[in-house]
């Protein structure tokens, strides 16, 4: 019983989740990033307080600028989407208002993110399949691991990566280091044939 309730909390001690609240001033802009794996299911909740004559926009978009969501006048609602690769996503809020800065109050902004396991909805999954909770949970522990070990072979994989980026730094560092040096010898070597010469000729030398 004890493993079992050990692997239960797996999931509250491991969440991907983002909430955060602030207060946006008006004719103003303010963005969150968050970068998240490829393939991954992002899903989010918003609320903004109302204040008259003042527009709020949302838009989230990833580092090419790509719209993965778009609302104009946004108060309330919610969004979802599957990022196509690992990739920096922004959320932007922005108000717009004919009243100037400091006339009106700013507006608070509610936002909850949700990607990988914690933005599935497990319930809806139980009742389509008709899987009893002990199944669920099983479920979840499943897709939990899988999204773990994506996570591990991500981190391998970036490590590879900068393995393999600073092994080619430093053998292009070795090349260079032994050109300099061929370089200076060649250039000691002809100063030191140039001012025998030289001396030669100023005949100061035999």
């Amino acid at each position: 019983c004890s493993r079992f309730a050990a692997l239960l909390l797996l999931p509250v001690l491991i969440e991907s989740v983002f909430s955060i609240s602030f207060f946006l001033p008006v004719n103003t802009r303010k963005c969150l990033r968050e970068e998240i794996h490829k393939d991954v299911l992002v899903t989010g909740e918003y609320e903004i307080s109302e204040q008259a004559n003042t527009k709020t926009n949302l838009k989230i978009t990833d580092s090419s600028s790509h719209t993965l969501y778009s609302k104009e006048d946004a108060t309330k609602g919610k969004f979802a989407f599957t990022t196509e690769d690992y990739d920096m996503f922004e959320a932007c809020f922005e108000s717009k208002s004919p009243m100037g800065t400091g006339r009106v109050p700013d507006q608070l902004v509610n936002l909850d993110m949700k990607h990988g396991v914690e933005a599935k909805n497990y319930e809806e999954i139980a009742k389509v399949e008709k899987l009893k909770p002990l199944e669920v949970e099983l479920r979840r522990l499943e897709d939990l691991s899988e999204s773990i070990v994506n996570d591990f072979a991500y981190m391998k994989k970036r490590e590879e990566e900068m393995r393999d980026t600073n092994e080619s730094t430093n053998t292009r560092v070795l090349y260079f280091s032994i050109f300099s040096m061929c370089c200076l010898i060649g250039l000691a070597t002809w100063q030191v044939f140039y001012l025998r010469r030289f001396f030669k000729a100023k005949k100061l030398i035999e």
